[in-house]
């Protein structure tokens, strides 16, 4: 059973890791914006925003549902990011017993 399995855990592994990184770009993007290093109004930029925006802010809504903004900071990126890694640590587990 364990073989039939694993691969899927694997592809769902390979899944939380390329969230992941979606959502470091997009905290990335955004203080890059927000500093002034990158130019938001190019259309490069407004394009690889409008992507990743797409992506990542239906998630963002649903956890600030649950924990509204402290002190005006937005939490969510980051507990999206312990979420995605706890569940990638799981998948791992989840991995290595089926392999026993």
């Amino acid at each position: 059973m364990g073989a039939i399995l694993e691969p899927f855990v694997w592809m769902l592994g390979i899944v939380v890791n390329i969230y992941s990184i979606i959502v470091f770009a997009d905290v990335a993007l955004h203080w890059l914006t927000r500093f002034k290093i990158v130019d938001a109004q190019k259309p490069n930029v407004a394009k690889i925003t409008e992507i990743l925006t797409r992506l990542t802010a239906p998630v963002y809504k649903k956890i600030a549902e649950k924990v509204p903004p402290f002190s005006g900071i937005d939490f969510s990126p980051l507990i999206l990011l312990l979420l995605l890694l706890f569940i990638g640590r799981i998948l791992y587990r989840f991995d290595i017993m089926l392999l026993s």
